[in-house]
C-alpha cells in the first residue's frame, strides 16, 4: 500500500491497480488540491475542503462516490460509514469517520472531527485500526493533545496527523514523546510490517 497526503485531509491511496481517493479538496475550495483519477473517493463532509470528487475523475476514470453514513463494498472492499457531528468555519455539517481494510490493512479516517471524544456508538463501530488518519489542530479540529489522546484510545498501530501546520505538528509529536520523527514524501507499508508496532507517529508531507 502506498499513501501519499495531499493536504487538509485529502490522502491518495494505492494498493495494486486499485486508487483511492480520501477527502479531495473541491475546484471551490480555497486550498488548491491536486487532480488524479481513482476508482473510489471518499468524502467525511459535504464542504468544499472535502468533497471534490471531480478533482479524482480522469478521462474514463470516475470514481464510485461515497459521502455519508452506511455499508459499503467496493471491489471486495468493505467500508463503514459512521455518522458523528462536527462544525466547520462556525457552522454544523454531518461529519463520517470511515473504516475499511484493503489487503489485511485496517484504515481508520476521523474526518474534520470538532470532538475529542467519540460516542460508545461510534466507538462500538471501529476496530482497533491498523492506520488512524487523525487532524491535529487545524480550522475546526480538535487540539494536538486532544487528537493524540484520542488516537490512542483506538489502539492504534500507526497514526497519521493531517490538516495541521508547523506549531500544532510539533505539540502534537511532543504529546506522543516522538519529537524526532521526520517528514516523509509517502509511505510504502505491507500489512507484515505493521506486526508490532503501537502508537507510532508517521508524518506524511504534502
Amino acid at each position: 500500500m502506498i499513501i501519499t497526503y495531499l493536504g487538509k485531509e485529502f490522502f491518495k491511496i494505492q494498493q495494486g491497480d486499485l486508487v483511492m481517493a480520501i477527502n479531495p479538496i473541491s475546484k471551490d475550495s480555497k486550498i488548491t488540491g491536486s487532480r488524479f483519477g481513482s476508482r473510489i473517493a471518499l468524502s467525511s463532509a459535504n464542504h468544499p475542503d472535502f468533497n471534490g470528487f471531480e478533482m479524482v475523475a480522469h478521462g474514463e476514470t470516475t470514481p464510485l462516490e461515497i459521502s455519508g453514513p452506511g455499508d459499503y463494498e467496493v471491489q471486495g472492499i468493505f467500508i463503514k460509514g459512521i455518522m458523528t457531528d462536527t462544525e466547520i468555519d462556525g457552522k454544523k455539517f454531518i461529519n463520517t469517520i470511515y473504516s475499511l481494510s484493503i489487503e489485511g490493512i485496517s484504515l481508520c479516517v476521523l474526518g474534520p472531527i470538532s470532538n475529542g471524544t467519540l460516542s460508545a456508538e461510534a466507538r462500538g463501530q471501529i476496530d482497533s485500526p491498523d492506520i488512524v488518519f487523525i487532524p491535529v489542530g487545524g480550522a475546526g479540529t480538535i487540539s494536538p493533545a486532544e487528537a493524540y489522546k484520542l488516537a490512542t484510545t483506538l489502539d492504534a498501530k500507526v497514526i497519521i496527523p493531517m490538516d495541521f501546520d508547523d506549531k500544532s505538528l510539533k505539540a502534537f509529536l511532543k504529546e506522543g514523546g516522538q519529537e524526532s520523527v521526520k517528514p516523509m514524501d509517502k509511505l510504502t507499508i505491507k500489512a507484515k510490517e505493521l506486526v508490532g508496532r503501537e502508537g507510532e507517529i508517521i508524518v506524511l508531507q504534502s
